[in-house]
């Protein structure tokens, strides 16, 4: 929105009919999938790699994984944990659930979590944080 800030792409606005910047959008996917194959050249499997962030980052990590996931099911099984604080007043917590039921209808259902916090604004909180802590536990056991 012409802030100057750090961001993954630039954001024209903040409601379902706002223009997106498309061309930036793929480019940041394209930063992450690179950072991605550079872990798996380096021993990394690929089923220890997760995605994931906040705001952006966390849009940006489900734009990366999921058009592979709606053409040929390779990532169909993934795990999805998704968070939302209910008084986030820049993203409505009603577009998380829609985000999250689109989501169950290209992925298996059970594997995706939305999990909303009350009183929480755009941030975090502890309680989000040990629910990210245990999802990354469960996901990546100790070897």
């Amino acid at each position: 929105m012409k802030m100057v800030m750090p961001s993954w792409f630039d954001l024209m606005g903040l409601t379902p009919d706002a223009p997106e910047d498309e061309a930036g959008i793929k480019k940041a996917a394209e930063n992450i999938k690179a950072i991605i194959e550079h872990e798996m050249k380096n021993g990394i499997p690929p089923n220890r790699i997760i995605l994931g962030g906040f705001s952006q980052g966390g849009a940006l990590s489900l734009y990366t994984a999921f058009p592979q996931a709606a053409n040929n099911g390779v990532n169909k099984d993934i795990a999805i944990l998704q968070c939302h604080g209910e008084m986030d007043p820049m993203i409505p917590v009603r577009f998380g659930a829609l985000t999250a039921e689109k989501l169950k209808s290209v992925v298996t259902p059970t594997k995706v979590q939305f999990k909303t916090y009350p009183g929480v604004m755009h941030s975090s909180c502890p309680q989000e944080m040990m629910a990210v802590k245990e999802f990354i536990e469960k996901l990546l056991p100790r070897i």
